[in-house]
């Protein structure tokens, strides 16, 4: 694995390139999904402030997953290069999002329709950073043959292991081209498909998602024997579930039709 790139006098850790190139990645899928919507949105803008937002919620989450740990070295925790927890990134993230859709005067389901995509597979793109870091983010021990080692990792490991960022990257790529078929689908129907849906729709794959992984990730077992990021899924599933009823339920005009 490579968890710096030395250039010259210059280290990049690669967690934070690929954090960047997550962050690129999502702003050109905003910008088409909001110009497909005609939504005269700043791209910049709903990336870069959800994102530096998801980061900081992602860390403090995580350094609060072990409050003693915390307390006895706050300085390693909090800065630390490696210590992300995926709910409280979108935690964070979306509350930035909700608050700029607030701020620009958007209707707020449909511009977390359009930001659903992009949130999709940027996510898969960052969880490349943890794989080339190697930062513990990689499963249990596998006999299958495309096991991986990463001896050269934050977290060090000479066992063959489930390259779980790839899965997960694989996965999010496929979510995410969900996602954007639905809200095609919901733009052609002119207002018949209501706002949320494709919202409700990320919250349900990619919860479903990240439950699933958890089975073969090395992260310790807590509540009622899941992980915490497993009990944050079933929160994201159920959240998306009564979304999704919410749509079927026959409020069918969009928010923008409501506002």
């Amino acid at each position: 694995m490579i968890p710096f790139l030395h250039i010259g006098w210059l280290t990049i850790p690669t967690f934070g390139l690929m954090v960047a190139l997550a962050m690129l990645v999502s702003f050109f899928v905003l910008r088409a999904d909001l110009r497909r919507r005609g939504i005269g949105a700043d791209a910049e803008l709903f990336i870069a402030i959800p994102c530096l937002a998801g980061i900081v919620g992602a860390k403090l989450y995580h350094a609060l997953e072990s409050p003693s740990e915390l307390f006895a070295h706050p300085g390693s925790e909090l800065f630390s290069q490696f210590g992300f927890a995926w709910f409280g990134g979108l935690l964070a993230g979306v509350g930035a999002f909700v608050w700029l859709a607030r701020r620009e005067k958007i209707p707020l389901l449909t511009m977390m329709d359009a930001g659903s995509p992009a949130a999709a597979l940027g996510y898969g793109v960052g969880r490349i950073g943890c794989f080339l870091s190697g930062d513990g983010d990689y499963g249990v021990p596998t006999s299958l043959p495309w096991g991986m080692s990463f001896p050269n990792g934050l977290v060090p490991t000479t066992e063959r292991a489930h390259p779980t960022p790839i899965y997960e990257l694989i996965v999010a790529c496929a979510i995410a081209w969900v996602l954007w078929r639905v809200g095609a689908k919901q733009i052609a129907a002119a207002g018949k498909i209501p706002a949320g849906k494709v919202f409700a729709a990320y919250l349900l794959l990619t919860g479903a998602a990240r439950f699933l992984v958890e089975f073969i990730r090395i992260n310790p077992r807590s509540f009622l024997g899941m992980t915490n990021a497993q009990a944050a899924s079933l929160a994201s599933i159920v959240a998306g579930g009564l979304l999704w009823l919410r749509m079927r339920g026959g409020n069918t005009r969009s928010l923008a039709e409501r506002d």
